[in-house]
């Protein structure tokens, strides 16, 4: 095999110094939004809200306005770091339950045996232990956990900590609010990217001194990582998910529907932990989740060229080109933010949603070619991938820049349909706004039929993506497609962190009693982040597609399966089972929201009765009560269907084996990718419809409101509707298939030695 351009020297120096690039950039922006003031100042004035302070004298500002929006800022951030803490402490006992489950399941593989194996990929040779692989599979469970909460925790820090910057910034105008707030969602796009990278960087540093030239050893030990991530992630999700919809439903049937107070009021006792939800949920749940989707996509990467030509002639650089690719697509990243916040200015209300795309535009534009540029430099220019049941496969290098490539531009596809279908600048949201007069049933009808629809094209491009690159590289193809749509994952979480930040900062200026000017800046911000939270949900969800059928090849090889068959009973059985677990995760998820949103209800209910004044404003709401009604809630109603996805893989496995697992894993595949976009984009479209109706923009829209008519009555039922399905189920269904698939590549040794006992018993 040649040699790369690229020398290992070069490669150890190059990722980290990517990563660190990374965070010191995240570092910049969090210094700069931070220097925009919260409380009176003295004046600076500069450009695009370097050195600004704010006035209370500042043009619709006065200086009480000033100290409430402060007041409220802290009681979010104090709220979204109590449900965390919380949270965390439960998933802490979980990690070190499982991380005992991964030793000892692992180390029984070969009867708890210390001594040393023969190596997989040449028998002469001795490698690790049972107990070795098994010791090293945990550890690296347990830096993906913690790489996971870091990342959930450092988002929601810069949230609550952005969102009355940007309130503040909209008195000056939009653009100056629309620059701290997207500021803000790069800094957790840019640190959850380089801290994963880096910390996978050096476990696989650090686990070489161990392994020596035992790649196959080494990066399967290192699927733990990606293991570790999707687990904290699916928790934090539906934990989150169930947080911020049971306020969000509590604040919007009984403040909108039956007090017909406006959104964010504060008399409304649910507000703050809406609000706090906001951070939970979309922030930390969303970093959580897409780290997941990093971690696993390079281990799956990983696993599968582990036993190419790659690990067998000890190729470190073309082993690392996983790891490239993320680092050059931090660098693109770092570029493009460079557009939205320094090159192009917000003039405009107009101007928002473009600004965002451009983002998607300039970044994938970029890193094509950044992608042709690793894989110049850093693979050979052909080697061989080993394929389950058939000959290797020889692929040559220009072969992979298009499996990359299609993962990356297939995004792209994914991103501009999902915006399509939840945009209200497009047709289908304004149908389904235009349904609204004729009452909920028909919003209903109408927004149930849009999230069917826009489930079409993703499904093409998946497919697409999915052929191509199992034709140029079989499954390591489709492993680093998924790469390439995670390969630009800081700006995409930039976009999509930017748009909770500007719903909070629209709350806060609707509680500190800003003028209404101010929050028609922040709505606007507000509505155009509601596309752009669709377009990362639908990144998410089709790159863990991707990710879940890689995976799934590494089960495959690593069970030592022959050919998955679809007709024999085993399989079939599993993929049928497999089909129907995201509806029943769905309906945990759902129910868990409207059980804790009942609670929620009456709570707000409650207070309206039996606090004298408060409808008039003369007397304040208990908000605490309200936080802890979602907190407990969250808490309690995670737990199941966070088990339903860990344990029904190792039920599976251990009692039907590999076979049926596999069938298991494809159903879930199928059937919860086509569910999680069509839930997603379903209350997507129903939220922005409520906000078309609410903002009056076009003489359609001005038919339909004001707010308090019979059309914005029934589009806040299609909302709250679409609440549980855009923020709770539809965003876990991809951490579900996912989650799965890398626990049973994780437990494949153990499955493929002692599973199945069940059809030995029955003598099948």
């Amino acid at each position: 095999m040649a040699a790369t351009i690229l020398s290992a020297f070069q490669v150890e120096i190059l990722i980290p110094v990517a990563a660190l690039i990374g965070i010191l950039f995240a570092l910049f922006q969090w210094y700069i939004v931070s220097r925009v003031s919260v409380g009176a100042a003295t004046r600076v004035s500069s450009n695009n809200g370097y050195n600004d302070s704010l006035l209370s004298h500042e043009e619709d500002g006065d200086e009480g306005a000033e100290a409430k929006c402060a007041e409220i800022q802290q009681a979010i951030s104090e709220g979204a770091e109590s449900f965390l803490f919380t949270e965390y402490g439960y998933l802490g006992v979980f990690v070190v339950i499982f991380s005992a489950f991964i030793f000892v399941f692992l180390s029984s593989v070969e009867g708890f045996s210390t001594k040393k194996l023969p190596c997989k990929s040449d028998p002469s040779q001795l490698c690790a232990s049972a107990v070795a692989n098994a010791g090293f599979s945990t550890i690296a469970f347990i830096l993906g956990a913690l790489t996971s909460t870091l990342s959930g925790y450092l988002g929601m820090k810069i949230a609550t900590y952005a969102n009355a910057r940007t309130t503040l910034e909209a008195r000056k105008g939009v653009n100056k609010a629309f620059i701290v707030a997207f500021r803000s969602g790069s800094v957790m796009g840019f640190l959850l990217a380089a801290n994963g990278l880096l910390v996978l960087f050096i476990a696989i540093i650090l686990f070489k001194l161990f392994y020596g030239s035992d790649w196959e050893g080494l990066y399967e030990a290192i699927a733990g990582y990606g293991l570790g991530g999707s687990s904290v992630a699916l928790f934090g999700r539906v934990g989150g998910g169930i947080y911020t919809k049971a306020a969000d439903v509590g604040a919007d049937l009984v403040g909108k529907v039956e007090q017909n107070i406006p959104e964010d009021d504060p008399r409304n006792p649910a507000v703050i932990a809406d609000n706090v939800g906001d951070n939970v949920g979309d922030i930390a749940g969303m970093g959580a989740d897409l780290f997941g989707s990093f971690a696993e996509s390079s281990c799956a990467a990983l696993v599968v060229s582990s036993i190419s030509s790659f690990g067998l002639d000890r190729d470190f650089v073309a082993m690392s080109f996983p790891l490239l690719i993320s680092s050059f697509g931090i660098v693109v990243c770092l570029i493009t933010t460079l557009f939205a916040t320094d090159i192009f200015e917000v003039k405009g209300v107009k101007d928002i949603e473009p600004s965002l795309k451009k983002q998607l535009i300039i970044s994938t534009v970029l890193m094509t070619v950044a992608i042709f540029v690793v894989c110049y430099i850093a693979l050979p220019a052909k080697f061989t991938i080993n394929v389950v049941g058939h000959e290797p496969k020889i692929v040559k290098w220009w072969q992979l820049f298009f499996c990359v490539g299609s993962g990356l531009w297939a995004g792209l596809i994914i991103g501009f349909v999902t915006e399509y279908f939840t945009s209200n600048a497009y047709r289908p949201v304004q149908d389904v706004a235009d349904s609204c007069k004729t009452g909920a049933a028909t919003n209903i009808i109408f927004g149930l039929a849009l999230g069917y629809k826009s489930v079409i094209i993703p499904v093409i491009a998946i497919a697409l993506a999915i052929f191509l690159s199992y034709t140029l590289a079989a499954m390591y193809g489709i492993a680093v497609a998924a790469l390439g749509m995670l390969s630009t994952i800081a700006t995409g979480l930039a976009i999509d962190a930017y748009g909770p930040i500007s719903d909070n900062a629209g709350g806060i200026a609707e509680m500190a009693g800003f003028p209404h000017s101010i929050r028609e800046r922040t709505d606007a911000l507000d509505a155009a982040g509601n596309t752009t939270a669709a377009i990362g949900k639908g990144f998410a969800i089709g790159s863990a597609a991707l990710v879940s059928l890689a995976l799934f090849g590494a089960f495959v090889s690593r069970a030592g399966i022959v050919a998955v068959d679809v007709i024999s009973p085993k399989e079939f059985v599993g993929l049928l089972f497999g089909a129907m677990l995201p509806y029943w995760f769905s309906a945990m998820t759902m129910k868990s929201v409207g059980k804790a949103a009942l609670a929620m209800v009456e709570e707000v209910r409650s207070q309206f009765r039996n606090i004298p004044g408060l409808m008039e404003g003369r007397a304040k709401p208990d908000y605490k009560s309200c936080v802890k009604i979602s907190t407990d809630a969250s808490i309690k109603e995670m737990i199941p269907p966070g088990a339903l996805v860990m344990v029904t893989p190792l039920v599976v496995g251990w009692f039907f084996g590999p076979q049926t697992l596999s069938g298991l894993l494809a159903g879930a595949l199928v059937s919860g990718v086509q569910i999680a976009i069509s839930a997603s984009n379903t209350g997507g479209a129903w939220d922005n419809a409520k906000k078309y109706i609410e903002a009056g923009a076009s003489e359609h829209a001005k038919q339909l409101g004001p707010k308090g008519s019979d059309a914005h009555k029934a589009a806040v039922i299609g909302d709250t509707v679409g609440d549980p399905l855009k923020d709770t189920s539809g965003p876990s269904l991809n951490i579900l298939i996912k989650l799965m698939a890398v626990e049973s590549l994780v437990f494949a040794p153990f499955f493929a030695r002692h599973g199945g006992f069940v059809f030995k018993w029955l003598g099948l």
